[in-house]
């Protein structure tokens, strides 16, 4: 088992209701964090359809992977989403 920061934003961010928690898993693998939370939280986007970012800069200073989440959308000109 590790201990992993998770950040979540947009979409993940407001099915989970939180902005970022620490969990220990079993994961070796980004992909197999998201399956893990997606069981556990009910998340609806498929994993081919999430980003997943490491932060290694502040893993270093924590002791602890940084794994950020985030759907494939951003807000454009006008303030709607619209995939990445």
């Amino acid at each position: 088992m590790i201990t992993v920061n998770i950040q979540y934003f947009a979409i993940l961010r407001e099915q989970r209701g939180l902005a970022h928690e620490t969990l220990a898993t079993p994961a070796a693998t980004a992909a197999a964090l998201y399956e893990e939370l997606r069981a556990r939280y009910g998340f609806s986007l498929p994993r081919d359809r999430v980003r997943a970012e490491t932060c290694a800069v502040r893993a270093d200073l924590e002791r602890k992977p940084v794994l950020a989440l985030e759907d494939p959308f951003r807000l454009n000109a006008n303030g709607l989403r619209e995939p990445t």
